[in-house]
């Protein structure tokens, strides 16, 4: 579309802002009242199901019965989980997110070299949506792609620091195969052939893997604005990186927001649009947002694991009987995902009314 193809006024890059010693926020990063964050509230920090992934696969019957069940209810009860025991090298990890947050801190000008246009949002950037005078998070960011490697482009991703390419490619070729388990995982409790979503995403050499670095720089107002506004994840699963030190993630529970506490090497999980109309809504993707904080700035490292982009997805046929139709009319992931290319992160009602049947829809 043509007018995704440039962002639709000049771009403000909020590091610059943070660095800039302001004591209150432009008012474009300022959130209705209903949108902004309660901070300070200890109550409110939650762990999220927990999964010793090797258990999945473990010799041991009741080990791996109990860790799939586990799975199975975060899938549906949560939308999120967190794994340990998952098998990427912990010092990848840690290198992994080091080599970020030197990127973030290089002078301004090296990092406008990889500027990104909203056309496929790979570069360095500070905005998702091209309305122009929409409202605006408080955090910018790097987007690469990983696969198909059709669409990789090394020389897209940034060459200071020297080890960034070696480290990202790495990272990210342990993180999809970690991926690839989880989709076997879901299968299995879906009680489908285990390679069944992922054929459904277009089979291993198909689907598409992204990965977003976020930096969510100091702000000195932290209870007005967000980092990253409500939304669900219009793919099919995202593994986080979060960072230990600093609190950020906060998933919609029961009404409330809930602050997630890392645990050190895990990784987060949640179910992504696409898996929730794979399987019907058994399993549901979760709407979630960003706080920012006052004394600390923040990186973290998101991957997206999506179906391939011109593929129709609708429930699995062996998941509908009369009485549990189909919920979600067929639909690309390009197509699925355009909302969020214009209009940005709206939380999930938006993004999941794209795919429902005229009166006959589920949205949770």
């Amino acid at each position: 579309m043509k007018s995704l193809q440039s962002w639709p006024e000049p771009v403000t890059r909020v590091q610059s802002l943070a660095a800039s010693g302001i004591r209150a926020i432009p008012e474009r990063y300022i959130k209705s009242p209903s949108q902004r964050p309660l901070l300070n509230n200890d109550a409110q920090e939650v762990n999220v199901p927990v999964i010793d992934f090797q258990n999945l696969f473990s010799s041991d019957r009741g080990l791996c019965e109990e860790a799939l069940c586990c799975v199975h209810n975060a899938c549906r009860e949560w939308g999120f989980f967190q794994v340990v025991n998952h098998g990427v090298n912990h010092e990848l990890m840690k290198r992994t997110c080091e080599v970020w947050h030197e990127f973030f801190n290089l002078p301004l000008e090296v990092k406008q070299e990889y500027a990104n246009t909203p056309a496929t949002y790979e570069g360095y950037g500070s905005r998702v949506g091209v309305e122009k005078g929409a409202s605006l998070d408080w955090s910018d960011y790097f987007f690469l792609h990983f696969m198909p490697l059709s669409l990789i482009n090394k020389n897209k991703w940034p060459a200071i620091p020297a080890s960034c390419r070696e480290l990202v490619a790495e990272y990210g070729s342990e993180v999809v195969r970690l991926c690839g388990k989880l989709m076997k995982v879901f299968s299995m409790n879906l009680g489908l052939e285990e390679d069944s979503l992922l054929n459904a995403f277009g089979g291993e050499e198909n689907v598409g893997a992204c990965l977003r670095a976020n930096y969510y720089p100091k702000c000195p107002q932290p209870d007005l604005t967000l980092g990253l506004s409500p939304h669900s994840d219009p793919g099919g699963m995202t593994i986080l990186l979060p960072d230990e030190n600093v609190a950020g993630l906060q998933v919609r529970r029961k009404g409330s927001w809930l602050t997630v506490k890392p645990i050190p090497n895990a990784f987060i999980i949640n179910i992504g649009d696409q898996i929730q109309v794979l399987s019907n809504a058994i399993y549901q993707s979760v709407e979630h947002r960003v706080i920012v904080n006052s004394n600390k700035d923040r990186v973290s490292l998101a991957l997206f694991y999506n179906p391939k982009s011109d593929l129709l997805l609708e429930p699995c046929k062996e998941l509908l009987t009369k009485d549990q139709p189909a919920l979600y009319k067929p639909m690309t992931y390009d197509e699925y995902r355009l909302t969020i290319r214009i209009k940005g992160p709206r939380g999930k009602k938006q993004m999941l009314e794209e795919k429902l049947k005229n009166g006959r829809g589920h949205c949770s």
